[in-house]
């Protein structure tokens, strides 16, 4: 019985030293480390490659859910002003989020140049085009400027940081070239991609494939039936045999689609379900496939060139 008495207390006396040392691990977060909040999976995954597990990392966003029409919670609004350093997009990506990222966040895109920033037309004005990261050569740039932010905050890992975001970067560098081998091969007559909303358009110029959406840059904004009919138009002129849904959009507007070019004596096939949807505004949930920025790009080229090739 003393014996059992003694193995019982100090197995107490090991879960009380394990609580009470130096890191307090709460929810997975260390609080000896800075805190780096990103707005999105995007910005959480750069962060994640320059920095590891040198800083805690917690997202705005959730992976998965559109940034267009997200609106910050109370909670979100309390990470944000208790973060060492808070990243995000800029661009107007964040709008519902504008006045407190500008205040206390530092944008990636902050030395991007007028020039290289895409400007698209929607309803008769003029608006930024915030997809930048589908542009592998502006994703670089914005590594580079997290990079500069992150060595502030940690001074002392500062070229282990730099370092990192030189080997992520030569990786992108790759990405771009296997892109390009093989988006070469879809024929001149099969590059057109069609998606719910205009976020592709940095990609389009970056891999010379036109891409026609019915809805604007933003999701939240409206769907006229004019642009669905204009789009329907398009994809049977054309011929196009596969549309895309996008993870973040409901797929419902493409079915919708599809319902109106069979209308007009044309069958367009919807590349969607689980698995088959580009990834625009997000990247997927820790744990699946798209998680990363490098797999995402991945996945999306891959279900182009299955279905358009």
């Amino acid at each position: 019985m003393k014996k059992i008495l003694s193995i019982i207390t100090l197995c107490f006396v090991l879960l009380i030293s394990a609580g009470c040392g130096n890191t307090a691990n709460n929810g997975g977060v260390d609080n000896d480390k800075k805190t780096v909040v990103a707005t999105t999976s995007f910005i959480a995954d750069m962060v994640n490659q320059i920095a590891g597990d040198k800083v805690n990392v917690e997202m705005v966003i959730p992976a998965g859910e559109d940034p267009h029409l997200y609106v910050a919670k109370p909670d979100d609004l309390n990470k944000i002003k208790k973060a060492d350093l808070v990243l995000y997009h800029g661009l107007h990506f964040e709008g519902k989020m504008n006045d407190i990222l500008e205040k206390k966040g530092a944008p990636v895109t902050k030395n991007f140049t007028e020039k290289e920033v895409g400007k698209m037309e929607e309803d008769g004005n003029q608006i930024i085009d915030p997809h930048f990261w589908f542009d592998i050569n502006l994703y670089k740039k914005a590594v580079d400027e997290a990079s500069i932010k992150l060595s502030e905050l940690l001074p002392d890992n500062k070229d282990e940081f730099m370092k990192k975001a030189k080997e992520y970067n030569m990786q992108l560098d790759k990405l771009n070239e296997e892109n390009k081998k093989m988006l070469d091969e879809i024929p001149a007559e099969h590059r057109y991609l069609i998606t719910p909303h205009d976020a592709f358009n940095y990609f389009s110029i970056m891999y010379n494939i036109e891409v026609v959406a019915p809805q604007g840059v933003s999701t939240d904004s409206e769907i006229a039936n004019k642009d669905i009919e204009k789009t329907a138009d398009f994809i049977v002129k054309h011929k196009i045999k596969a549309i895309f849904s996008e993870s973040t959009t409901n797929p419902e507007r493409m079915n919708k689609l599809k319902e109106i070019v069979k209308a007009k004596g044309f069958d367009v096939n919807v590349v969607s379900g689980e698995g088959k949807e580009l990834f625009s505004d997000s990247l997927a949930p820790t744990g699946k496939e798209g998680s990363t920025y490098i797999d995402m790009y991945k996945h999306n080229v891959k279900l182009i060139y299955d279905n358009l090739k």
